[in-house]
């Protein structure tokens, strides 16, 4: 489970020819694209907090320098999930997390993760990032349902989670790296009719998380 989150996004994709089903993605404050070599330092930085690990459950902890590589590796050769992007602030460059897709077996469905580095928490990029991601796999894909999940005690990211329209289903389990065992988590699912009575939410004015 990849989390944390924030709001408004344009509608802007840009080819990625490296990998075409995952266009890169502007909104208004960021840039969603494939992470780079580059990124590895930042990478591994933000994600080296016990604060970010201990809500993502595929995140190790200590969180190294190979970590950050391996996993862009990874990222760039589709071994992650379906479609891997690092979050970017637009004015400067800067890396502040990341945003995915990733399959389910034999269902018509994908679940969207993400997490947000502890120096840019509360400043609504969450929100933004996640809807990027959520009209593009929509505008380009054919499934019917995207899944999300949180911690029970992630507040940021079950906010997130709801202002994109996301509706509880339940709650379950699942295993943490970075805590060893298994964590409670809850269930979200958004359809692809309740996100197309939400697309205005591009036009909304923004608001924090």
């Amino acid at each position: 489970m990849l989390m944390d989150l924030d709001d408004d996004c344009r509608d802007d994709l840009l080819p990625d020819d490296t990998r075409p089903d995952c266009p890169v993605l502007l909104t208004e404050r960021l840039v969603l694209r494939r992470p780079h070599a580059e990124d590895a330092d930042a990478l591994a930085n933000l994600a080296n907090n016990m604060r970010v690990a201990s809500m993502v459950s595929r995140m190790p902890h200590p969180y190294t320098a190979q970590d950050a590589s391996d996993f862009i590796r990874r990222a760039k050769t589709g071994g992650i999930g379906k479609c891997v992007y690092a979050i970017t602030l637009a004015d400067n460059g800067a890396f502040v997390g990341c945003a995915g897709i990733e399959p389910h077996d034999d269902t018509d469905t994908v679940e969207l993760g993400y997490w947000i580095g502890e120096p840019y928490w509360n400043r609504g990029i969450a929100t933004e990032a996640a809807h990027a991601v959520i009209d593009m796999v929509f505008r380009t894909r054919t499934i019917e349902a995207i899944e999300a999940r949180c911690r029970v005690t992630n507040h940021a990211s079950r906010r997130v989670i709801q202002k994109s329209g996301f509706q509880h289903q339940g709650n379950g389990m699942v295993p943490s790296m970075a805590l060893g065992g298994a964590l409670p988590v809850e269930w979200y699912r958004l359809d692809r009719k309740t996100w197309l009575s939400l697309k205005s939410w591009s036009a909304a004015p923004h608001r924090r998380a």
